[in-house]
């Protein structure tokens, strides 16, 4: 299956398609319908094959050389096969050449058990990240907040 990466768009359905399938990693409702109203403003990266979005990055900016993944999103049957990595090569690229120099991504936390946030904060080491902090403040005490970090340039 041939995958194309593209930029500049805005893919709500999608992640609202996207994000109900993967109930293991977004399964408060809240937050699904928040990350879906996002992808209609923030900057964006969509992983497509043909005309189906398979796989969706939002961007958040924080500042002139600081930004966050705010969500990261691959159909299921398509986890583990490069997609996620490549759409994290291509916004750090993106994001580089604007001038950003720190890229973070916010994760459940290791003190929170969970075999699916384990895999996810393995593919974010194995993207760069470095855990910098776990919080209990961000997400509340029964969802701890791991931040990790990636400096970018």
């Amino acid at each position: 299956m041939e995958i194309r990466i593209e930029t500049g768009g805005q893919w709500p359905d999608a992640v609202a398609a996207l994000l109900r399938d993967l109930p293991e990693w977004f399964g408060i409702e809240e937050s699904v319908r928040a990350y879906i109203e996002a992808a209609r403003t923030l900057p964006s990266a969509a992983a497509l094959a043909g005309d189906d979005v398979v796989g969706v990055c939002l961007l958040r900016r924080h500042t002139d050389v600081a930004a966050e993944i705010e969500l990261l999103a691959v159909r299921r049957d398509l986890h583990r096969g490069g997609i996620g990595r490549r759409l994290v090569e291509r916004v750090e690229s993106d994001l580089a050449a604007d001038g950003v120099r720190l890229l973070q991504v916010k994760s459940r936390g290791p003190s929170a058990e969970s075999a699916e946030y384990a895999r996810t904060r393995a593919f974010y080491g194995a993207c760069g990240f470095l855990p910098l902090e776990e919080r209990t403040d961000i997400w509340g005490p029964e969802n701890p907040c791991l931040i990790m970090v990636k400096p970018i340039a």
